[in-house]
């Protein structure tokens, strides 16, 4: 099974991270699952609507040509998914959302949800989610950890002291979500899910704290599995109609005419 996740992280400015991605989704994959990762620049860099709009059309170009070169499976690793009921319009292939997948997953380890963002500015759209996923009444409370990606580079990068510091954050900024009666943590964010990756067990106060990264990737396979042996798909009614070959066609074209180059901002090639 070939699984293509995309991140909203540039893959230069944030390599350790993105190094450290691929090689633990390769190494918890399962035998003869390869997981491709890919990210986009410039990334999701000024924390806004907008900004969440231009990475999610460029990860829906990405995903289209990794499915015409043989993707099985396709995710959009980072948490607020958006473009994820677009981009299972556009594609055949299965369409995982980490945020809607670790979502539904966590409603099954506990009543109430609490969730830690990267940035409190994503409060409101992290509301927006569970409303959308049938969770808003499960949903205790979102609070951020006030930090930008590069924050986690030398934690990735091999640093213990910065991984320790990074945790007991963690720990801090969901404990008021526990003490108000969430059961479950949610680290919602492909980065603090990585960085809880290697603790097995982690919890605080009692709650279990659920690994995105981990159940994002299980996630991709068990759907890869099913539509192998059962060729189910998404309703593709009103819900998630599959788009015509042209609008896929004339999407692509806007999105090729429109890039610039990924290693800088050259302001002579913006569109």
């Amino acid at each position: 099974m070939k699984i293509f996740w995309q991140s909203f992280i540039d893959e230069t400015a944030s390599r350790p991270y993105m190094e450290r991605l691929g090689a633990y989704l390769n190494a918890i994959a399962a035998p003869g699952t390869e997981v491709e990762v890919a990210g986009v620049s410039p990334p999701d860099r000024d924390f806004s609507r907008l900004s969440e709009l231009r990475c999610a059309v460029l990860a829906i170009d990405n995903a289209l040509a990794a499915e015409e070169a043989g993707a099985d499976v396709c995710v959009i690793g980072h948490f607020q998914d958006p473009g994820l009921f677009e981009m299972r319009s556009a594609l055949a292939i299965p369409v995982v959302g980490v945020g809607e997948a670790t979502m539904l997953a966590a409603s099954q380890l506990g009543r109430r949800l609490g969730l830690v963002s990267l940035d409190p500015v994503f409060e409101v759209w992290h509301h927006e989610q569970a409303d959308r996923y049938g969770l808003a009444d499960r949903l205790t409370g979102v609070t951020g950890l006030a930090c930008r990606p590069e924050d986690f580079s030398e934690a990735f990068a091999g640093d213990e002291d910065a991984r320790v510091r990074m945790l007991e954050d963690f720990a801090a900024c969901a404990q008021p979500l526990r003490d108000a009666g969430a059961d479950v943590i949610v680290p919602a964010g492909v980065l603090p899910g990585l960085l809880l990756g290697g603790e097995r067990g982690f919890t605080v106060g009692g709650a279990p704290v659920i690994n995105c990264a981990s159940v994002g990737l299980k996630n991709a396979e068990m759907w890869g599995q099913l539509r192998a042996i059962d060729g189910i798909e998404p309703n593709r009614g009103a819900c998630h109609a599959r788009a015509p070959e042209r609008a896929r066609a004339d999407f692509r074209r806007l999105v090729n005419a429109g890039r610039w180059a990924k290693a800088e901002d050259d302001p002579s090639r913006k569109p």
